[in-house]
């Protein structure tokens, strides 16, 4: 299984010729590594509904049929924009597809979409191609991440970074030693200035602080975990 950056908080994930995007913010992206026309996608996985991470996920299930995970109201707005193969559970909730599963966690937040539909953001457990990847959404720290890190064997903690909208490099450190993966890629910094941060120093603290290894991607990079 192989993990694509495609900036912000944006992932592809992709293995034995299934594709799965994850908060496919593309357009009036400025760190984003492919337009939204270029992407693949058998499934589209949204953490919640702002526009840094809906992004153009209707648009892209429209072009390529792709099935997608929403929680509950942000699936009832994407079913009202057209989108037929929309999966709608609510925290604790597992979908399995074909290719694998996503369930939903929580995650401390806000989410309301472009168009004004208020839902419950969420964390995403994914279970593809043998590994398990936790998307943590836009959430700052909280104790509850031990227990998803107790609860579920992660391989690779996708852990937001920037501050200001979210936790900071130095609460991500905490939230990497609470859930315990092997691998620790970050996202959610550097793509407007009020969440530039650090990448490197985070490494290194969560390196020296935890079992972990973190591994920083550029937008458009990719990792084998």
């Amino acid at each position: 299984m192989e993990i694509r950056f495609l900036g912000h908080a944006a992932f592809e994930l992709s293995h034995d010729g299934v594709t799965v995007l994850i908060d496919p913010f593309l357009t009036g992206n400025p760190k984003a590594a492919v337009s939204a026309d270029e992407v693949a996608a058998d499934a589209i996985l949204l953490t919640h509904g702002h526009g840094d991470h809906l992004g153009d996920a209707v648009a892209i299930a429209k072009r390529t049929g792709a099935s997608v995970v929403a929680i509950v109201e942000l699936a009832s707005e994407l079913r009202a924009d057209g989108l037929t193969d929309v999966h709608d559970p609510n925290l604790g909730g597992t979908v399995s597809l074909g290719w694998g599963s996503v369930k939903l966690v929580p995650a401390w937040h806000t989410s309301t979409t472009p168009k004004g539909i208020v839902s419950t953001p969420a964390g995403l457990i994914v279970e593809f191609g043998g590994s398990t990847i936790y998307h943590l959404g836009d959430t700052a720290l909280f104790g509850d991440l031990e227990l998803i890190g107790r609860r579920h064997a992660i391989d690779v903690a996708l852990i937001p970074i920037g501050g200001y909208y979210t936790m900071d490099r130095h609460d991500a450190v905490e939230a990497a030693r609470m859930i315990g993966a092997r691998q620790v890629i970050p996202c959610h910094y550097d793509t407007f200035p009020p969440i530039v941060t650090d990448a490197q120093a985070f490494a290194a603290e969560v390196e020296t602080s935890t079992a972990s290894e973190v591994i920083v991607l550029a937008p458009g990079e990719r990792h084998v975990p």
